[in-house]
């Protein structure tokens, strides 16, 4: 396939409505949540993006692409990537979300990450050419990570990683005084937020007890959400739950989550995309009320990928999460699994477990100057090159890259291309919003 097959989008007549899509996603998630989902998609175009992977899916699913796949992110936008903890206590930059996560061709991945950087400088009011120079700087920065990670031993490939404190050092003299203050300061932050600052703020003490502090619609504890009954019954699956899922944890972890007691439940709505998706938040306590630990339970459907990228390999859709992610995380969370839950409605379910927080930082695209967002478009595009040079065949994409910019300056078109097209569907699912169409919750 020429390279220049990458540059523009345009659009078939067959394309599907992108409400359509919208309508049919949201039909498996909990209905009453839904509302919640367009009014968050509905305050910008790249809130709209954020949720609109389906969308984006469908588009990619119709076009050409190198038939040279990598196991794939599936959601790959700016916001998806940003810093966590290693096991080690490290603190890394990476890819932070795997919802969608499957095979596929490598290039779906950049297209989403690149027409999200056209998307968020749209926002912040840059020019088309400033846009252009983000886009192409993130493309090149994937494009020289690939070809470099082709020159390496696989056991090299498998051990990089992206540590903030090296970061910091490599490029020092390419940041401003401004940057560098404010990864100083997001990295700070993000070392505080932990299982002890989530425990401090998601839950009180009511009458001697500890329980998880009702922030409704957002948060819900089990005991608001259901009557005594259903609520004890579905606690008492929650909590077999979390036996069997320490079963795909290695012994060691298994031991360690086996010193937690579950003592509280609560359903929580998150991000943009997952709103309406059944996502539990546990509460489980070891040797005293001070020694915490917070699991997010969060459902897991078919990747959005799938109907053009193929079904998973793997039966439980949490299973292709946790697979996904160890795949191509550099470092995961230790207590990362999956397991199946059957709801009281007697219908089971996949879900994956992980830390509710262990530090966490994400990047503000939406304050960034032109350059500093260049500098995390290329720092975005060389961590996606090393999850894709884990899992596919990084010598055959980078040979197909080239050495030239030629990929680089596709990728610009592209995206600028896709930009226009997001800005139509945003304004599709405000008319629908409009005539009463779909159920729109704000605030």
């Amino acid at each position: 396939m020429a390279r220049s097959g990458h540059a523009g989008f345009d659009p078939s007549a067959h394309r599907p409505d992108p409400v359509e899509v919208l309508e049919r996603q949201s039909a498996m998630r909990v209905r009453e949540l839904v509302p919640i989902r367009y009014g968050r998609m509905l305050q910008s175009e790249f809130h709209f993006y954020r949720g609109a992977a389906a969308v984006m899916a469908a588009d990619l699913g119709a076009e050409p692409d190198t038939r040279l796949t990598a196991q794939l992110c599936g959601d790959a936008h700016p916001l998806n990537f940003g810093l966590f903890a290693s096991p080690e206590r490290n603190l890394l930059f990476d890819i932070n979300d795997f919802d969608e996560t499957l095979p596929g061709p490598w290039e779906w991945d950049v297209k989403r990450l690149a027409a999200g950087f056209a998307i968020a400088g749209r926002g912040n009011g840059f020019t088309v050419k400033q846009r252009t120079a983000v886009v192409r700087a993130t493309a090149q920065g994937y494009r020289e990570a690939m070809r470099r990670f082709a020159g390496m031993r696989n056991l090299d490939v498998w051990y990089t990683r992206t540590e903030v404190d090296q970061l910091r050092e490599l490029m020092s003299g390419r940041m401003g005084e401004r940057a560098r203050r404010r990864l100083g300061r997001t990295a700070a932050k993000a070392r505080t937020r932990d299982s002890l600052q989530a425990f401090e703020k998601l839950t009180e003490v009511v009458n001697g007890v500890r329980r998880i502090t009702p922030d409704a619609p957002f948060v819900v504890p089990l005991a608001d959400l259901l009557p005594a009954v259903e609520r004890d019954e579905l606690k008492h699956r929650l909590g077999a739950l979390v036996e069997r899922y320490g079963r795909t944890l290695s012994s060691d972890r298994r031991h360690l989550l086996g010193q937690f007691e579950l003592v509280d439940v609560a359903h929580k709505v998150v991000g943009v995309g997952s709103v309406g998706t059944r996502c539990w938040i546990l509460l489980m306590l070891g040797r005293d009320d001070q020694d915490p630990l917070l699991l997010q339970v969060k459902e897991a459907g078919d990747s959005v990928l799938a109907p053009y990228a193929g079904a998973s390999a793997y039966e439980n859709q949490g299973q292709r999460v946790v697979a996904g992610q160890r795949l191509i995380q550099a470092a995961g969370d230790i207590f990362l699994g999956w397991e199946q839950l059957e709801g009281i409605d007697g219908r089971p379910r996949d879900f994956h477990v992980r830390q509710l927080r262990d530090w966490k930082g994400s990047p503000r695209p939406d304050v960034m100057s032109p350059g500093e967002m260049r500098l995390l478009g290329e720092l975005c595009g060389t961590t996606l090159a090393r999850g894709h040079a884990r899992s596919g065949d990084r010598i055959a994409i980078a040979s197909y890259l080239g050495g030239a910019d030629t990929f680089d300056r596709a990728m610009g078109e592209f995206a600028e291309a896709y930009a226009d097209q997001n800005e139509r569907d945003h304004q599709a699912l405000a008319a629908a919003a409009g005539t009463g169409r779909i159920p729109v919750r704000t605030g």
